[in-house]
């Protein structure tokens, strides 16, 4: 995939990659933090038809969102021909009692049988995460497990 990059003077970089069906997509990432990402018309790939401004952490969970499918879209695969194994993505919402708290705390390992593989960061991956590290709101968990185990999980992170 080639990705274009684009100095925008006084206002940060454009980056931007064109579709397999042709239509330009990117990001301007501005100075100040945010950024904004942008769709083009099917006809013209220089012309913008939709703009959707995005903060710092909108940007990032975006990102994760993103980055997150692509991990399990290939943990899936990988785990194709192993009956009964399926990967689930979880992510820490404002309402879960894990929020600021070690991913050990909730042991989902212990309680459900499922395992937390991967975590996405502000657009980072945290490989094999250990108990140690503290769950922040945004964060996209990768687990892998049977299907009643990650309905567990779910519940485990949701609820406590």
């Amino acid at each position: 995939m080639n990705v274009d990059e684009t100095e925008l003077p006084g206002l940060g970089v454009r980056k931007d990659f064109i579709t397999a069906s042709g239509r330009r997509i990117g990001v301007v990432e501005n100075r100040e933090g945010d950024a904004e990402l942008f769709v083009s018309t099917w006809d013209d790939p220089d012309t913008c038809q939709a703009s959707i401004p995005l903060t710092a952490d909108e940007a990032a969970t975006l990102g994760n969102l993103l980055g997150g499918q692509h991990i399990a879209m290939r943990l899936a695969e990988a785990h194709r021909e192993i009956p009964g194994i399926v990967t689930r993505q979880f992510s820490i919402t404002a309402d879960s009692p894990f929020v600021n708290q070690p991913m050990g705390k909730a042991r989902v390992r212990t309680r459900s049988g499922v395992s937390i593989v991967a975590i996405m960061r502000e657009g980072e991956v945290v490989p094999s995460p250990a108990p140690d590290i503290i769950l922040h709101l945004g964060d996209l968990l990768v687990a892998v497990g049977t299907q009643e185990g990650l309905d567990s999980a779910a519940d485990i992170l949701r609820n406590g």
